[in-house]
């Protein structure tokens, strides 16, 4: 029984041919991310732009202040040196919102004692910071002009400009955030306004979808983008339709044309039947055919429902259907070394078509009986489940991952018959009715195959049971 495959999920045709709408929570989440991609890209552009014209605006102010009182310090630098050029006898000199300093040549070294810092500074300007003895952090600007007869020192005080500068920098990114916070409003506003349309046209699409006739969607938009869009999905949609229409057609015209040879095969199987002249050989020969064309019948039926997607009504007594099952496969045994035996209830009844509960449990059986070579095939049937055990080869880690892939075929196939089609048509049967198929390794030896029944197509009585 390692020859088992399911269907695949079903594509894009076979959903608008079952009124299936493709799954809402993708869509959704789709369609939210390109909200969001529109807002986050309003706000990293309103960030961005705002940042780099916060950074460029201190970077100017402080290359234009720092340019400035530079500027005015040489200035004053130059003219205190050539003032003592002119009156060596006033070195001192005063400037306002700065300190000068002038040591003649006899007082270098008190330089080295009070200001060893500016002892080995050579001319130019320099910023200085650091913490004073009071443990106050201190930062000004040095001018220094060194001559062999006096050394000058013009001293800033930036301790100002360095609080302005932080009030400054703490307005312009306060401004930052404030325009961040703009471009994510308007990030917003414009992302519903684009959204807008696209959203108007997934929801008519969704409403079109409940409808055998698809509707035309192009006309409730303008010539746009997302009109073109729509255009294109009419385009789309008349051509699915048309595709989904002849598929019905063909299955519909296919049933009919073969239930007429089956049911005249079925005729003439059961005029012969009837007849007191027929030797044991003919008549078990005769009762194949029945089967087969019972079988036939059946697989039909099950088919026509699946293209349609339509669930029939009935109440099937499961275990009636097993038995008739595993009686047409005694008689194909042909010696072969196996026992077939039905475990369990009586009772289980289900709400579907005898023929939908026949192929699904028959290809269940037919799988369990033809991969096993000698033993038994037992099945059991629950409360809402039917158990297929055999004592075949078993499941390979290989056959178990490809269980469900249509049109495979396991490892112990063999020169078998089949085109590996088995559990794909059960699996379709459990999707349109809301069953179960399972099928796993036995416990010793052999596969197990579960098929489970949905609680609310379980009868009891004749009636639905809750359970």
């Amino acid at each position: 029984m390692a020859s088992v495959t399911a269907s695949q999920p079903p594509t894009t045709a076979e959903r608008v041919a079952a009124d299936e709408p493709a799954p809402a929570r993708r869509r959704t989440r789709f369609r939210r991310q390109l909200r969001s991609r529109i807002i986050l890209a309003f706000v990293l552009l309103g960030f961005g732009l705002t940042g780099l014209f916060a950074w460029a605006t201190n970077w100017t102010r402080n290359r234009v202040e720092n340019q400035l009182v530079e500027d005015v310090m040489n200035r004053n630098i130059e003219q205190a040196a050539r003032q003592f050029e002119q009156n060596p006898d006033d070195p001192s000199f005063a400037v306002d919102q700065m300190r000068g300093y002038v040591y003649t040549a006899d007082k270098f070294d008190s330089v080295r004692v009070n200001w060893p810092e500016w002892y080995e500074l050579r001319d130019g300007i320099y910023g200085m910071t650091g913490v004073g003895q009071d443990g106050e952090p201190f930062s000004y600007k040095l001018a220094v002009r060194k001559t062999p007869k006096a050394w000058f020192f013009l001293a800033y005080d930036m301790s100002q400009a360095s609080r302005g500068e932080a009030q400054f920098q703490r307005a312009i990114w306060a401004s930052v955030f404030v325009f961040t916070l703009l471009s994510l409003l308007v990030g917003w506003w414009s992302a519903s306004r684009v959204m807008s349309p696209v959203s108007e046209l997934a929801n008519r699409l969704k409403q079109s979808g409940r409808s055998s006739e698809p509707e035309n969607l192009a006309s409730h938009f303008p010539d746009d983008e997302v009109g073109q869009l729509a255009e294109a999905l009419d385009d789309y949609a008349e051509r699915l339709t048309e595709v989904v229409q002849r598929d019905r057609e063909f299955n519909a015209d296919v049933s009919h044309e073969l239930r007429t040879p089956l049911a005249v095969i079925k005729g003439a199987v059961e005029l012969l039947l009837s007849r007191p002249d027929v030797d044991e050989k003919t008549r078990n020969r005769l009762l194949r055919i029945q089967r087969a064309e019972q079988q036939c019948t059946d697989l039909i039926s099950a088919l026509l429902l699946l293209s349609r997607n339509e669930r029939g009504h009935g109440a099937t007594d499961v275990a009636k259907s097993a038995e008739q099952l595993l009686d047409a496969h005694r008689a194909q045994l042909g010696g072969k070394p196996l026992e077939l035996r039905l475990e369990g209830g009586r009772a289980l009844v289900v709400d579907a078509p005898e023929a939908a509960v026949s192929v699904a449990l028959g290809n269940l059986i037919g799988n369990a009986v033809k991969y096993t070579t000698e033993g038994e095939v037992v099945v059991r049937i629950g409360r809402r489940s039917v158990d297929v055990v055999d004592s075949g080869p078993g499941l390979s880690p290989e056959d178990a991952a490809k269980l469900f892939e249509r049109g495979y075929r396991g490892t112990h196939a063999g020169h078998s018959q089949g085109g590996g089609i088995g559990l794909s048509i059960v699996r379709r049967l459990c999707n349109l009715y809301e069953w179960d198929v399972q099928v796993r390794p036995g416990e010793r030896c052999g596969v197990v195959a579960t098929l489970t029944f949905d609680a609310p197509s379980v009868l009891e009585n004749g009636r639905e049971t809750a359970r």
